[in-house]
């Protein structure tokens, strides 16, 4: 059932990928045609692009800890919400590192081609964020 296959490649993808950084599960994941927009108005193509927009976000956030709360799957959509909690470490997309713990939420919407994901857009609550990278 294709259900619980995605659910469970997007659980590797927050598990393995991000949480573990296990850049191996790049290869294992995705479609070698990935497309990916993030919050910070970063989208790309491919898989070295891929692992160039995670390098960036760890520098700036490097024990970054996605949490998903809830999954949902629909015509051939998977869509999640996570809180993502770290600590401002570096320079993360043009701010400073203020060495703040970081919390906010966001949704995340997959999509899949040959039982491997070739789309992800991202919207984390940046209003949320921007206030914590701000303040020291």
């Amino acid at each position: 059932m294709k259900n619980n296959l995605y659910k469970n490649l997007v659980k590797q993808y927050y598990e393995e990928l991000w949480n573990k950084q296990n850049r191996n599960y790049i290869d294992i994941l995705f479609d070698d045609n990935i497309t990916f927009r993030g919050s910070f108005n970063v989208e790309g193509k491919g898989k070295k692009e891929f692992e160039k927009y995670m390098d960036n976000v760890l520098i700036g956030i490097p024990n970054l800890y996605h949490g998903v709360e809830i999954m949902v799957f629909e015509n051939e959509l998977l869509a999640t919400r996570a809180v993502y909690n770290g600590t401002h470490k570096g320079e993360l997309f043009g701010f400073e590192a203020t060495n703040n713990r970081i919390k906010y939420n966001g949704a995340s919407f997959f999509r899949f081609n040959n039982d491997k994901i070739a789309d992800v857009w991202v919207l984390g609550d940046l209003v949320t964020l921007h206030k914590q990278l701000v303040h020291k």
